[in-house]
């Protein structure tokens, strides 16, 4: 078959025998990719540090008979050098890739969520004050283009106001009248900065004013329960994450 170009997005890589990786991509045209870079460990690699993660790329490709494809060539668009410098931009880029490798289908077509990607990575190439904000933010927009944004303004299951309970089964805030097992008390306070979060310029949260320490932490510990309960999978970066978080 002819190749075909892509570009998008480095998600991780793995090792492959003695000289080769197996690449996933997340790329505008044909979605989470799969692929081949063969030779890429050897020292004389035409690819050298090209398939790296956070990297947006331009790629030829050829398909593969199965699963994989291979990659024949590979061009820096941007680095995102700047993410892999500093503990706290990358915990903030690896949340936002993993969280991505794992809604993302394989060659299923999926302009937003590339776009939405990008936007996170540009943002944090700006070095925010806080990356942990621009990744909660990223995170929320994540899960409205998924489908399963959380109700933070009124109770999932009837829509009464001002909800002081949180189930990440029902939905995100819910009142005492629909409450069942397994929720949990929440302040308004909470809610307030996960709205905010939600609809802020991701490359804009520093304007955000800060919530006290408690609030912060409790508006965590709701969305990264919510995140990973409505993508059923454990995310591996969320510690890490939270370790970096003000």
């Amino acid at each position: 078959m002819p190749p075909y170009k892509e570009q998008g997005v480095v998600l991780r890589s793995i090792k492959l025998g003695e000289a080769d990786k197996i690449v996933t991509v997340m790329t505008q045209g044909s979605g989470k990719v799969r692929a081949v870079a063969k030779g890429i460990r050897k020292t004389t690699s035409r690819f050298g540090a090209r398939l790296e993660p956070f990297t947006h790329v331009s790629l030829m490709l050829y398909h593969g008979r199965g699963q994989l494809d291979t990659i024949t060539q590979a061009e820096i668009i941007s680095p995102h050098m700047a993410i892999s410098e500093d503990l706290g931009l990358f915990a903030a880029g690896e949340t936002m890739l993993e969280a991505v490798d794992k809604v993302a289908e394989d060659h299923e077509r999926n302009v937003r969520l590339v776009l939405l990607l990008l936007t996170g990575l540009r943002a944090l190439e700006t070095k925010p004050a806080d990356p942990a904000a621009v990744a909660e933010s990223f995170m929320l927009k994540l899960l409205s283009l998924s489908g399963f944004h959380p109700s933070l303004t009124g109770c999932a299951v009837c829509g009464a106001p001002d909800p002081q309970l949180f189930s990440a089964g029902m939905g995100g805030a819910v009142c005492p009248n629909c409450a069942e097992g397994g929720v949990t008390p929440v302040s308004r306070d909470a809610l307030a900065y996960l709205r905010t979060l939600a609809v802020a310029d991701m490359a804009e949260t520093d304007t955000i004013p800060a919530p006290d320490v408690r609030v912060r932490k409790e508006s965590r510990g709701l969305l990264y329960g919510f995140v990973e309960y409505h993508l059923e999978r454990r995310m591996k970066s969320l510690p890490m994450l939270a370790r970096t978080a003000p």
